[in-house]
Order: C-alpha cells, then structure tokens, then sequence
C-alpha cells in the first residue's frame, strides 16, 4: 500500500487552493467577501437559478416564434417575416421609451418589486410567443405584445440590476461586480444553450411537451426569483421599510433591524387601498388659501409642509432640507396615512385633517430623535434614502408684526 509523504499532500492541497483562488477571480468581485455585502452569494446562488431557467424557457419560446414567422414553411416570403420582426422590435422600441418616462424614478426606491415584476412579464411573453403559432390570424399582433413586454422587462431588470448593485458594493466596486455578474451569466447561459440543445429534438413537433416543459421552467424561474429578491437586505430606506419600522417603534418602541423589515417587505407589486404620499409636490397641492398656509404652519418649525388633499398625504420640500428632515417628513407622512386609513361613519372635515398634521407635528417632536438614533444604532444607514422624492422645492416666509 504506497503512502503519500506530507510533501505531495501539501502541494495537492496548494494546487487545488490555486484552482480555487483562480475560480474565485473569474467569477466573484475582488475582495469577495470583504468587498460586497452579507447576502450577495445567497442573491447570486438564486439569480443563478432563474438565469438557468430562464434561458431553457428562452430556447422554447425562440422555436415557436421561428417557426411562427415562416422557419421551415415553403409558402412563407423572406418579405413578411422580415416585415413581422421589425414590428415587433419597433413596438418594442416605443414601450421601453414610454416604460422609463413614466416608472424610471421608481426603479430605485422599489427595486425588489419590480425586479420581481420583470421577470413575471418575462414569463408572460414568453408564454405568448410559444402560443402564437397556434394563432396565425393573430401571431402579429401577440409576437408584438410580446415585444413590448420584453422591452419593458429590459428596462426594469436592467435598471434594478443596477440598483441591486450599488447596494452590493462596499468598496466602490460597482463596475467589478458588475462585470463579473455578466461573467455569471454567461456561464450559466452557456450551460443553458448545451442543455437547450438536447432539448430542441424532443420539443420539436410536440406541443404538448414543449408547454410542458415551458411550465416546468416558468414554476422554477419565479420561485428563485422570489427566494432571490427575498434574500435581498436592504441598508437604506424607502417609504414600505420605513412604515414597517415606523409602525413597529409606535407599537413597543422596539426597532427593527434592516434584516427583521426587509423580511416584512412586500415584494409584490400591489393596489393601495389607502390614500397614496406624494414627497416634494408643489405648494399648490398642499395650500390652497392663506389661511391654509396658517395651518399648516402652526406647531411647524421643520422645512417642510405637510398637508391632507382628497385623501392623500402631500409634502412640500424646503431647499435646505437635509436628509434627516426628509426621513422626518416621510415618518409624518407614513402616520396620517395610518391615521386617514382608520375607517370612519363619515368623511372628517378639513379642519380635522389640519388636527391630524398638528398632532403629528407633536408626536415627532417626541419621539423622532430617540427613533432616529435608534434606527441608525440598529444597522440602517440614515446617510441617504430611496424616498421617491419629487424634484420641487418650496419657499415660504412668515410675516413678523
């Protein structure tokens, strides 16, 4: 029986570390673990898995559109199929356009919900693309709306990609991990495309298999989705983190860590059933009298005006308003909207709401100083928000007599 001496053992084990450490700079950040935040490999581990599903579910819908725009038809012209994919990536064009106009700004402050809600659009379209061979009188049309789906998909994963990223970073290291996100990626859509193609001759003119397994793929793409968008702990808040820790403080003055109401977070895009806050609107929106302006002054010393317009909580912005005003703001705002969602025998009049803002004005006057300190002793980093502020600003003079 040979016996291995200590010296071989030794290099074995420093050619197998060597191996790994090369692994490690091919597809992890510089510094990994030092250099990105705790949940990056549970997130990677998952996007992983939804980039692996994701690609097979790809290959399936990449075949019926093919096949939809005349691929292995005789009868079918080079003219209509050319004509049919500019249609689609023209269609397409506009959505992502029109997509970033209207919900750009709100890519940052809630980035887990529409990252997740990218990629449920993706599998939509997906699932549109392998049915439309089966709609000829039709298959414009759905490859179209398709087109549009995927262009809004491009413009929310990519932008809530990015915003993933900055929080990942600990070192300034966007771009680093960045690029080896993409090196990720391309891996796994490597081992997709070999797998994609065993799978192409069975799926081949069987219908029923490929919906099969396109459901299969879909039911393992969203679920990694959610684990991975749930694995997400975020440092920095935005108005749902900061209700749930809000709310909780009120309740038994306990606070919540970034890790207890990211936990809490919902992360599924929803319809309010309160009165929506709107951060930084015009003075208009909040005062529409001089007498208004009274009210809305009184038991305010902070730069900022709250104020209750249709059911909706409004806040006007001072210039030289810091971010800690703004987290004061917005904790104002998140407690009259609790207060206007309490259900009442008839609608209050407007004297009251101004009651509600004063009373709001004395509880942070309160408790605002020893929550802030409490938050930011319990992890949270209070030196910037994802409020999703508007960009006016307000200035308003008081008369002295």
């Amino acid at each position: 029986m040979a016996v291995q001496s200590p010296g071989s053992m030794l290099q074995r084990m420093q050619s197998w570390r060597g191996r790994e450490m090369r692994v490690k700079c091919v597809f992890l950040p510089q510094g990994y673990p030092e250099s990105v935040s705790d949940d990056y490999l549970q997130y990677q581990f998952w996007d992983t898995v939804q980039a692996f599903s994701s690609s097979l579910s790809g290959t399936l819908a990449t075949q019926a559109s093919l096949r939809g725009v005349g691929v292995g038809n005789q009868e079918a012209t080079v003219a209509a199929a050319t004509v049919t994919w500019l249609l689609r990536d023209g269609t397409g064009m506009l959505g992502r356009i029109l997509f970033a106009w209207q919900k750009g700004s709100k890519l940052d402050s809630e980035a887990k919900k529409w990252r997740l809600f990218a990629d449920v659009l993706n599998d939509i379209a997906m699932f549109m693309e392998i049915l439309a061979p089966y709609f000829p009188g039709c298959f414009t049309v759905i490859v179209c709306t398709a087109g549009i789906f995927k262009s809004l998909v491009g413009v929310a994963g990519g932008a809530t990609r990015a915003a993933l990223t900055v929080h990942q970073a600990r070192r300034d290291n966007m771009a680093d991990i960045s690029a080896k996100d993409g090196s990720q990626e391309t891996l796994v859509n490597l081992a997709g495309l070999l797998v994609s193609l065993m799978l192409i001759p069975l799926v081949t003119d069987n219908p029923i298999l490929t919906v099969s397994l396109f459901f299969l793929f879909t039911a393992l793409h969203l679920f990694a989705n959610y684990k991975a968008v749930r694995s997400v702990v975020m440092e920095t808040l935005n108005e749902a983190r900061l209700s749930i820790v809000l709310q909780q403080y009120l309740k038994d003055r306990r606070i919540l860590s970034p890790t207890e109401a990211n936990q809490r977070e919902p992360v599924l895009l929803e319809f309010r059933k309160t009165g929506p806050i709107k951060l930084g609107v015009r003075l208009q929106e909040v005062i529409e009298s001089p007498e208004d302006l009274t009210l809305a002054l009184k038991e305010n010393t902070m730069p900022f005006l709250v104020g209750v317009r249709n059911g909706c909580v409004c806040v006007c912005l001072a210039p030289e308003a810091s971010v800690r005003d703004e987290i004061r703001a917005m904790c104002q705002a998140v407690w009259l909207r609790s207060k206007l969602s309490i259900p009442t025998s008839r609608d209050p009049p407007m004297q009251s709401n101004w009651e509600m803002v004063h009373e709001s004005h004395k509880l942070m006057d309160t408790i605002f100083n020893p929550f802030l300190k409490g938050v930011e002793a319990a992890g949270w980093d209070i030196t910037r928000t994802l409020l999703d502020w508007d960009e006016w600003r307000v200035e308003w003079k008081t008369k002295s007599y």
